[in-house]
């Protein structure tokens, strides 16, 4: 028997502490900008207190300014990401973004198939940097394979648009009951539309099933041009939903915090600008004042609180 004191003793591994940390797998792209991708998951996910397990489908070629190219993993390498890490860690949500290729996407299918009980949040990027050709090919994956899996679907309003009514006539663009009716076609229950142009100085929110606008938000217009704001925004609405909000509060609150992080957002480059994601870390501090090394009773609490995102009080 030790004749150590108890006090210097390590404490004993603590299983309910890993247990209360939610599980999110996130199918994505790297992102060497930082701007989207993997990046932009990572830190919205992990600022609403949830644990990553990020499976790579490849990687852009890009900067700031704009997608150059991409180089995309084989299906082999992202389901065996996938299913190793899903063998040892149970989670709570999927989150799909750019897959690369229809064989990436119909392996990501196969895999969220089999746990058909945990809701999955698609994100359309845009694309328009793609071949007309690879484009197509891509989106008719995505509709035939993803989307009947799908719980949420989220994209901007002309992306989805394009994607979704391409014939649609007439003198107005669809409405966000439209756009969730067209992907209720295919399987979808909701859609979170982003970017409708409501005024010269707005920008509107709608989520949306085919029968009704469940929750609108509506944001001034920043000047600056942001890249990753919706891989931000699919993220943080997918950590929230995997954490046990209700799916209008998980996304009044995911869309506040788009809002925060695109307030205080920055231009690391010569290009666009980059959501700061981990806005809340940093927030309050004095410039040339060094971090306190003193604890406090909040220190380590960093999960998302609604009442510390006032939403009347946002800009977009």
């Amino acid at each position: 028997m030790s004749d150590t004191p108890s006090s210097l003793l390590p404490p004993e591994p603590s299983v309910t502490r890993g247990e209360s940390l939610p599980c999110v797998m996130v199918f994505n792209t790297n992102d060497p900008s930082g701007a989207g991708g993997l990046s932009a998951d990572l830190t919205a996910m992990s600022s609403a207190s949830v644990h990553v397990l990020s499976v790579v489908t490849g990687s852009y070629v890009r900067d700031t300014s704009e997608v150059h190219d991409h180089i995309a993993f084989d299906e082999e390498a992202v389901t065996d990401q996938a299913r190793c890490a899903l063998e040892d860690m149970p989670v709570r949500a999927f989150k799909v973004g750019f897959a690369g290729t229809p064989e990436n996407l119909g392996a990501i299918a196969g895999i969220t198939s089999d746990y058909s009980e945990v809701p999955v949040i698609t994100y359309m990027p845009d694309l328009s940097w793609w071949d007309e050709l690879a484009i197509d090919n891509y989106l008719d994956a995505v509709t035939e394979l993803l989307l009947p899996q799908t719980t949420v679907l989220v994209g901007n309003h002309s992306t989805l648009c394009r994607w979704l009514l391409p014939d649609w006539e007439g003198d107005r663009l669809p409405n966000a009951r439209e756009v969730a009716r067209a992907a209720a076609v295919h399987g979808v229950p909701y859609t979170l539309v982003t970017g409708f142009n409501a005024a010269d100085q707005y920008l509107e929110s709608h989520l949306a099933s085919p029968e009704e606008v469940l929750a609108s938000a509506r944001y001034e217009r920043f000047e600056a041009t942001f890249c990753g704001a919706g891989d931000t925004l699919s993220a943080a609405l997918c950590a929230l939903i995997a954490g046990g909000c209700d799916l209008q509060a998980a996304c009044a609150e995911a869309l506040t915090y788009l809002d925060q992080c695109l307030d205080a957002g920055f231009q690391p480059g010569m290009g666009h600008a980059v959501p700061d994601r981990l806005f809340w870390a940093h927030d309050g501090e004095e410039e040339d004042e060094p971090p306190s090394t003193e604890s406090s009773p909040d220190a380590g609490d960093s999960t998302l609180d609604a009442n510390d995102f006032p939403l009347d009080t946002t800009k977009h």
